[in-house]
């Protein structure tokens, strides 16, 4: 007489029950067990929103035309810029995703050097990024649609340098 077999995950099936992951993270599915399959398939790798928007600002901002992203209070009334502790520039500002299991959408929010063909930098940004993000998540980028929301005009920065210094 034979006893009946339980079915058990492949390697590569996700597993249910368990707690659910935090809103904003995405769950990488590597995940097996056992002494027999290999150590860097073992377990589970988290992505949240916030990384996914950092790698896809900074890879935007490395266009060639790109002036800034985001269109926040600061940037518009030609005050400080955003920043974060430190002095750095916030990375993130002007950038939304949305992170599932496996693939991420993308919203940038850009200002364009005038000048520029707007179409160029938005193609170019869009390459830029998706390349970026799959190569470093390996998460598949479904989408990066681009809102242009303002022209830098090449007087529209006053320089401000004299005021800034410390005397």
């Amino acid at each position: 007489m034979t006893t009946p077999k339980t079915a058990t995950p492949a390697i590569n099936e996700p597993r249910t029950g368990g707690t659910k992951p935090a809103s904003g993270t995405t769950t990488t599915l590597k995940d097996s067990s056992g002494a027999d399959s290999q150590p860097a398939t073992r377990g589970k790798t988290s992505i949240t929103d916030g990384v996914v928007e950092k790698i896809a600002g900074m890879a935007a901002r490395e266009v060639s035309g790109v002036h800034a992203l985001g269109g926040g209070l600061a940037r518009t009334l030609g005050a400080v810029r955003e920043r974060v502790p430190g002095g750095r520039p916030n990375v993130t500002s002007g950038v939304k995703v949305e992170v599932g299991e496996r693939q991420t959408a993308i919203d940038l929010d850009i200002v364009v050097e005038y000048g520029v063909p707007i179409t160029d930098v938005a193609a170019d940004i869009r390459e830029n990024v998706i390349a970026a993000v799959e190569r470093m998540t390996g998460l598949e980028v479904v989408e990066v649609n681009i809102a242009v929301i303002d022209v830098h005009l090449p007087f529209d920065e006053e320089d401000n340098d004299d005021e800034a210094r410390v005397q």
